[in-house]
């Protein structure tokens, strides 16, 4: 997407930028359709007229209205575009993370709007590709839940071990820095880690011929050989020997946990893939810019979107 010198470059001339409604609006349109041009969601005709006074087209074909939000993560939302388009910003670029609590204060909304907002807005981060990691790409496995030292006695004594008992699992692949392209990362939540769970999401993320560096665990085993050239290093002996190591999907598992302990504290396992794909998007994105990271996620709004319901569990 092309920025026009207009277009806001820090957070205060975003909000200063985003006040006024109709520019506002503008913004979005250029995200919502291709060439910025309404076109109806119901009928998909060009024709229309515009009601200034709601913001909104009515098509000249079919009759019905339409708002820029419809088919968007905006849509059925009756918050305007300028505490939208301010939250998309602070998420998209939150060092990390910002709480639904610090977001409600700073658009003068409840934390429930805010919170709701803030996992549309990670909807939108999500990877749209399928795109697999290639030449030399690093695979480790960690784990997210509460120290036990922390929780109250209840909690303590329901606990059924040590170590990643009870606690959820995140895997992810790091593909290193090459060619002038920067290292970047995928991660995913998963069940277990056995070989039937962590080869075949490998085979799944990363492309044949690369070479894969883990630890020890015995569930890579295997990798080596038609499709990959696994090495491994021992952690129990050392952590680096030449190239082989996992320092680089450590240090964004270092970043992950940074948001989730400091700034989440107390994320539910049922939407950690959500704060994931948050890490994830801001790892891979850092080089953008403040105003580079908004477009990318305005620039995967449309044709996204998860209701309340979906996200408290309600939904059949």
């Amino acid at each position: 997407m092309t920025r026009t010198k207009n277009e806001p470059r820090t957070l205060l001339e975003a909000i200063r930028y985003f006040s006024d409604p109709d520019r506002a609006l503008t913004f979005a349109m250029k995200f919502r359709w291709a060439d910025g041009k309404p076109v109806c969601p119901s009928c998909g005709c060009l024709d229309h007229s515009f009601l200034k006074t709601r913001r909104i087209w009515k098509c000249s074909a079919c009759k019905r209205q339409y708002s820029v939000k419809v088919g968007t993560i905006f849509e059925d939302s009756p918050i305007g575009f300028d505490k939208w388009l301010p939250a998309v910003w602070l998420v998209a670029n939150s060092k990390n993370g910002i709480s639904s609590h610090e977001m409600a204060r700073a658009l003068g909304v409840t934390q429930k709007t805010a919170w709701f907002m803030s996992h549309r807005i990670r909807l939108a981060m999500q990877a749209g590709t399928f795109a697999k990691l290639s030449g030399e790409v690093e695979v480790d496995e960690t784990f997210v839940g509460g120290l036990a030292r922390f929780m109250h006695q209840e909690a303590r004594a329901k606990l059924r071990g040590t170590g990643g008992v009870d606690k959820a699992m995140v895997v992810g692949a790091l593909e290193r820095t090459h060619d002038h392209v920067l290292s970047h990362v995928s991660a995913s939540i998963a069940t277990n880690r056995d070989s039937a769970t962590l080869q075949p999401l490998v085979h799944r993320t990363v492309a044949v011929g690369s070479t894969v560096y883990t630890d020890a665990l015995n569930a890579y085993r295997g990798l080596d050989g038609l499709f990959y050239s696994h090495q491994f290093i021992d952690h129990a002996v050392k952590y680096v020997e030449g190239r082989v190591h996992t320092n680089g999907i450590e240090n964004f598992w270092s970043l992950l946990k940074r948001g989730l302990k400091g700034t989440y504290v107390c994320a539910s396992p049922w939407h950690l893939h959500r704060y994931v794909d948050e890490r994830v998007f801001t790892f891979n994105n850092r080089e953008a810019g403040d105003l580079g990271r908004m477009h990318l996620v305005m620039e995967s709004v449309a044709g996204r979107r998860v209701t309340w319901d979906e996200l408290t569990g309600k939904a059949a």
